[in-house]
This record gives structure tokens, C-alpha cells and sequence, in this order.
């Protein structure tokens, strides 16, 4: 698959992720190379064309930002096979495990996009999702990187704006720090509201599935911070 071309603003002058491409097995690298054609979406196509068309149908579009290996994004593609289902990854060895897993599993309700999340996000139509998720990005836990964290002000703003009228945000996070920064930002959100009001936190919705990541961080006794949010009107 070849390298993504430059995009235009809105651009994240500090990158919420290191690339690691030396750790892409040859089973991941055969996975790109025969299924992203099916699976994949070219960025530079994305403008001017709605979410149908990548798809071949009229669905509600669902969105994951961060689908890593895709524990989150199959489960939910295969349990709702009447959705759509987008992913955004900018790790090529997650994405190859994804596209492996999508067709043993015989999905066609799942398309990818490789590259940062915001210039990603900022090409998608607005008004375009029924739901948004955000789980467990990097909490860059040191002070002195906390620049890197994804939810910032710009970012959130641009989920808002890709909500469709009363749609859904969920987040979840296993560093508390981490976990108050986003209740802060998505305050200062027009259109946003929270919606487990003054408790802050949702229950963890019984639809999310349990992650890699999840045990482990629940096996290091970390609090798992849920969040969700709805767009008014």
C-alpha cells in the first residue's frame, strides 16, 4: 500500500502517535497488499462523496477512531451487520491484522482509512455519523506529553461537527488524568452534553467488547473511565 499523500488543514502540528512500521509481520504486509482493495479508501477520494458510496448502500455510518487490530470495530460490524462501519488507524501492522480477521470472518460492512485522525476526520462529511468512538487512546501519561493526547479543543470540536443531529460520542480511557482532561475539553463544546450529567461517568455500555488493552490495563488495577456524550439537535 503506498505512502498516504499530504493533506490540508485542519493539521495537528504535534502527532498523537509514533509510527512503529518495522514491527509489520509478512502476514500483515500480505493482508495490505491483497485486501486493502477491497477494504481500503483512498483520503483523496473522500471529498464531495458521501459514506454510501464507499459502501455500496444506504446505512447508518459508524465511525471508530483508533481501531488498532480491531477488537472493537469486528465485533461491533459483526454483531450489527446493518450498519456501516469506518475505521481510522494510522498503524499499518493493526491494520493487517484487521483485514485478515474481516475476511475470515466474511464482513463487507467495514471500510478503512490509514493515516492521522484528524486530517482523516476532516475530509469526512459532517453530519455523516450515527455514533463516534474513542477508545483507550494513547494517554501519553507524562507531563511533558501531554501535548500529544488526541482530545484536544480542535479535535473534539471536529467530532462534534461529524455528528449527525442527536448522535452518540463514546470514549473510554484507564488513566484517570487523562479521563478529567476530556470532561474539561468537552465542556467548553457547543452541541456537546454529557450525558451522565454531574456523575461525569457512563456505566461501560454492554455492547463494547473487552479489548486486549481493557484486560491488561484491568489486570494492572486500573479504573476504566467511560464517557459519552450526545449532540444536541
Amino acid at each position: 500500500m503506498a505512502d498516504l499523500p499530504a493533506t490540508h488543514p485542519p493539521r495537528r502540528a504535534v502527532r498523537s502517535y509514533v509510527r512503529r512500521e518495522g514491527r509489520i509481520t509478512p502476514g500483515q504486509e500480505q493482508a495490505l497488499a491483497a485486501l486493502w482493495p477491497s477494504y481500503g479508501i483512498d483520503p483523496d477520494t473522500l471529498r464531495g462523496q458521501s459514506l454510501a458510496h464507499f459502501f455500496g448502500r444506504e446505512a447508518a455510518s459508524h465511525l471508530e477512531i483508533g481501531c488498532g487490530n480491531g477488537d472493537t470495530l469486528l465485533a461491533l460490524a459483526q454483531s450489527e451487520p446493518g450498519n456501516n462501519y469506518l475505521g481510522i488507524e494510522v498503524h499499518r501492522p493493526g491494520l493487517g491484522s484487521l483485514l485478515r480477521r474481516a475476511q475470515a470472518l466474511g464482513l463487507r460492512n467495514i471500510r478503512l482509512l490509514n493515516g492521522d485522525a484528524a486530517e482523516m476526520l476532516s475530509r469526512l462529511p459532517a453530519r455523516e455519523f450515527e455514533c463516534l468512538y474513542v477508545f483507550f487512546p494513547d494517554p501519553w501519561p507524562k507531563k511533558r506529553h501531554h501535548k500529544r493526547r488526541l482530545l484536544q479543543p480542535d479535535f473534539a470540536r471536529l467530532l462534534c461537527d461529524r455528528l449527525a443531529a442527536h448522535g452518540r460520542l463514546f470514549l473510554a480511557t484507564d488513566w484517570e488524568d487523562y479521563a478529567l482532561h476530556i470532561v474539561q475539553v468537552m465542556r467548553d463544546v457547543p452541541g456537546l452534553i454529557n450525558l451522565a450529567g454531574a456523575a461525569l461517568w457512563s456505566p461501560r455500555p454492554r455492547w463494547r467488547p473487552l479489548t486486549r488493552y481493557e484486560r491488561r490495563a484491568l489486570g494492572l488495577g486500573h479504573r476504566i473511565y467511560d464517557l459519552a456524550y450526545g449532540r444536541i439537535g
